[in-house]
């Protein structure tokens, strides 16, 4: 992770109910500050997923771990998932059924330039999908670490055992060749939208809880924090539950960045449907409190990611956003 950033890459997409909203976009910070930005290429799509079912969507970027023999400077992965070309009756019921069960992926060795995408399949043959994928470097295996949303079907298609949502993970030095994928997150209701930081000898865990919002889990539909001190255990300690819930109808999508100043931190959450991308503060990841915090966010801006730049690398796409 860049200690001091010198500003950030957000990559996000936008909307099933555009031509190409479900296609990759990119925004430049305005200066040092992730809370304005700068949209890149007019507002165009950067990325077009031409593979799988032509969809790019919940776009997570990172920085390469220069692993040996490893050519990519950067990865970008997406969900291989395009609502607007399947039958709007049925299509969010479908698309956790017989959905894509791929990551699309691109490479780039500078961040303005990128691969042709391609599909690498991660999920089991029991999942009916996979969703928002991230990965992180870990030091302990020599390895990225994977994670997605799958929903797990019975082998039989018992129709009283319902699935839902678990995050999985799998092991990769390449994103070509995969361990076969485990469970990672599974609390007997559905977890969606997994993203992971590394500060101070614990990663930790920020999540969408799925369960139905009701006076038996004020929580639910909000976002949950956790920590361990190591990646791929599936006993992380709650940290705390319902993030947003004073402030949002609901959010997905949970984003963390460490801010330009030392021991800062902002928290991005989703409420999709309403205001989209909304910013909180923390002067700690340990804490329970996040504070709302003003921003300028790309208009339309769903699911996505922020990467912080060097200041070389800010350089380079300020450049980028000049022409």
């Amino acid at each position: 992770m860049t200690e001091h950033p010198a500003g950030y890459l957000f990559a996000y997409f936008t909307s099933a109910t555009e031509a190409d909203g479900e296609q990759v976009r990119f925004a430049l910070s305005t200066g040092s500050s992730p809370l304005n930005w700068t949209i890149l290429n007019d507002g165009s799509p950067i990325l077009d997923s031409t593979v799988g079912e032509q969809g790019a969507r919940d776009p997570f970027v990172l920085r390469a771990a220069g692993l040996p023999g490893e050519s990519a400077s950067y990865y970008l992965l997406a969900t291989d998932l395009c609502i607007a070309r399947r039958d709007p009756a049925t299509a969010w019921e479908d698309s956790v059924r017989t959905g894509s069960r791929s990551i699309v992926v691109w490479e780039s060795d500078d961040l303005m330039s990128w691969t042709h995408p391609r599909l690498v399949e991660v999920a089991p043959p029991n999942a009916g999908n996979a969703w928002a994928p991230e990965a992180i470097f870990d030091k302990a295996s020599g390895t990225y670490l994977v994670y997605w949303a799958s929903t797990l079907h019975s082998p039989t298609n018992d129709p009283t055992r319902v699935p839902y949502h678990r995050m999985l993970c799998a092991n990769t030095t390449d994103f070509r060749t995969f361990t076969p994928a485990r469970v990672w997150i599974d609390r007997g209701w559905s977890v969606i939208d997994a993203t992971v930081v590394e500060a101070h000898g614990f990663f930790y865990r920020f999540s969408k809880d799925e369960l139905s919002a009701d006076s038996s889990s004020p929580d639910a539909k909000f976002i949950t924090a956790e920590r361990s001190d190591t990646l791929d255990s599936e006993h992380y300690t709650v940290i705390a539950t319902g993030i947003g819930k004073n402030e949002l109808v609901h959010g997905e999508g949970p984003i963390i960045v460490r801010g330009p100043g030392p021991g800062s931190w902002f928290l991005f959450i989703d409420e999709f449907g309403h205001r989209r991308y909304t910013a909180f503060t923390s002067d700690s990841l340990a804490s329970n409190t996040w504070t709302p915090i003003t921003a300028a966010m790309p208009q339309g801006a769903s699911h996505g990611s922020i990467l912080a730049l060097t200041a070389e690398e800010y350089t380079q796409l300020e450049h980028l956003a000049d022409n």
